[in-house]
């Protein structure tokens, strides 16, 4: 860092024991531009730092604020352009995704192909491991995420293709609500024992937006276990009423072998075969004990819920509720 930004660095008061804040007020006007560049370099990753009018009234104010593995970085400065190159990347590898959401003035982006304009209250994805281009004119303020690829569990081909589509998915403008309201609390929340939760809670939200925003043609392989796994459960009680729902249908309804299926499972704990029969279960009791129940027959409703066989169903009704389904229906009776 040059002296004049390690003077900035020095003399800038701090918010909070995990806050850095950046002002170029401190300094000598000719002092700015330099000291912008410098400070950029060593608060976010290395990148060639253009100002647009670097003769002009360059200014910039930087604050940064830690929830654990997870931060949020604040930029407002004068028109800026920040390009990464491949070198740069292979130099200091920094693997961290990047979602920053605009807050004054018209940002645009390019990466991987892809180019965009970023209008106020837009939120863009960057992969700060990847070369790009960033840049705005005029004065401009962009509020940042930063979150660790590792936390987020999923592999680079699904976030490369879910970048460029989360305005799609309704768990974006969730996100662009819940970075702002980091922000504006972040001195208060950053100072908390419990700010790492803080940061856990917004790398969900991530994953949870670039999951929505998937592609639907990826294949679903891709996907890691923790997160295949609730789409397995949210597809089979869809499906419950189905008497075919299987292993095999759910497997083939998700692009994996039955045996990844199955490890899948077994790996958080979880029967699907005792799961399936368990919510069916339920449903069929809830029917039973419905204000309707009385005009409709037992096997009718066991059928609705995927029971063929009714000598089955009725056995495993009294197993899992120690009464039969008749005995149940005539205890849950109106003024029984």
């Amino acid at each position: 860092m040059s002296e004049s930004a390690d003077h900035v660095s020095r003399s800038t008061p701090v918010a909070t024991a995990v806050t850095i804040v950046f002002d170029t007020r401190v300094l000598a006007p000719h002092e700015r531009a330099d000291a912008v560049c410098d400070a950029m370099q060593t608060s976010s990753v290395p990148s060639h730092v253009a100002h647009e009018d670097p003769g002009g009234a360059v200014h910039g104010v930087f604050e940064m604020w830690e929830f654990g593995a997870e931060s949020i970085f604040r930029a407002e400065m004068s028109g800026i352009r920040l390009r990464r190159t491949v070198r740069q990347v292979r130099g200091f590898e920094a693997p961290m995704l990047a979602i920053a959401v605009q807050q004054r003035g018209l940002g645009e982006y390019e990466q991987f192909g892809e180019q965009r304009l970023v209008p106020v209250n837009d939120l863009h994805v960057m992969d700060l491991n990847a070369p790009y281009d960033f840049r705005w004119s005029g004065r401009g303020t962009s509020t940042c995420l930063y979150v660790p690829l590792d936390r987020l569990d999923l592999p680079a081909q699904l976030v490369r293709s879910a970048a460029p589509l989360v305005r799609e998915s309704p768990i974006y403008p969730l996100l662009v609500d819940h970075i702002l309201a980091m922000t504006a609390a972040a001195d208060a929340l950053s100072a908390d024992a419990s700010s790492a939760y803080v940061g856990s809670a917004a790398t969900e939200l991530v994953r949870g937006l670039l999951l929505s925003a998937a592609r639907p043609e990826l294949d679903a392989t891709i996907v890691p276990a923790r997160a295949l796994l609730p789409r397995i459960r949210a597809y089979a009680l869809d499906h419950l009423g189905d008497p075919n729902l299987d292993a095999a249908t759910i497997a083939r309804a998700h692009g994996v072998s039955v045996r990844y299926l199955y490890k899948i499972c077994a790996a958080a704990d979880f029967t699907l075969a005792a799961w399936i029969l368990a919510q069916r279960l339920e449903r069929v009791k809830a029917d039973l004990s419905g204000p309707l129940a009385h005009h409709r027959s037992i096997g009718s409703i066991a059928s609705r819920w995927g029971f063929r066989d009714h000598s089955h169903f009725t056995r495993r009704f009294r197993q899992a509720y120690g009464m039969t389904p008749s005995e149940w229906r005539s205890l849950s009776a109106p003024g029984s």
